[in-house]
């Protein structure tokens, strides 16, 4: 008697491989499904005074570096928010727009006053990861260029004359 030799049928062979293949494209969307679009994790924020410019005339200002820690969610490319704590001991909203990131907040006591006091200022970072040579944008860099200005708020000081101070701005992702 000869022994038969059970032999698949090509229509489960074709749906097993389909299965695999299908099971396949499964792993590899879910292992893509968290893309990190935002910044989180902990910077070095470096504003440099020797490029300042007060009131659009170069001038040296104290130049600044802090460690910022960020956390943002973003719903997709471009359109993200979240919040900076600085280790200057502030914190402050992030949110980015078609791919540029700013981020808002108010200095108290920021323009010297000609009695002695001091009016606030509205200081806004805004940066965007940057190419090698920092020439363009690069979603996948790890180093942001861009502008830390400050504009002091119009009548603090009982005029309408404000001070504006603006500076090239680096912010480098270290862990």
């Amino acid at each position: 008697m000869k022994e038969r030799t059970m032999w698949p049928s090509r229509t489960s062979v074709v749906a097993s491989v389909l299965s695999a293949a299908a099971l396949s494209c499964l792993h590899q969307n879910v292992a893509q499904a968290a893309p990190q679009w935002g910044l989180n994790g902990t910077y070095v924020a470096t504003s440099n005074g020797e490029w300042a410019k007060t009131n659009d005339i170069y001038h040296d200002e104290a130049s600044i570096r802090s460690t910022w820690s960020i956390a943002t969610t973003c719903s997709y490319p471009g359109e993200c928010t979240g919040t900076i704590d600085s280790d200057f001991g502030w914190s402050a909203t992030i949110y980015q727009k078609s791919g540029v990131w700013y981020v808002k907040k108010m200095v108290e006591k920021w323009q010297p006053c000609p009695d002695g006091s001091a009016g606030p200022g509205l200081q806004v970072f805004r940066f965007y990861a940057a190419t090698e040579d920092g020439s363009g944008m690069d979603p996948a860099s790890t180093t942001l260029l861009g502008e830390d200005s400050t504009t002091g708020v119009s009548g603090s000081c009982g005029s309408s004359k404000v001070l504006f101070i603006t500076m090239p701005f680096k912010l480098v992702k270290t862990g």
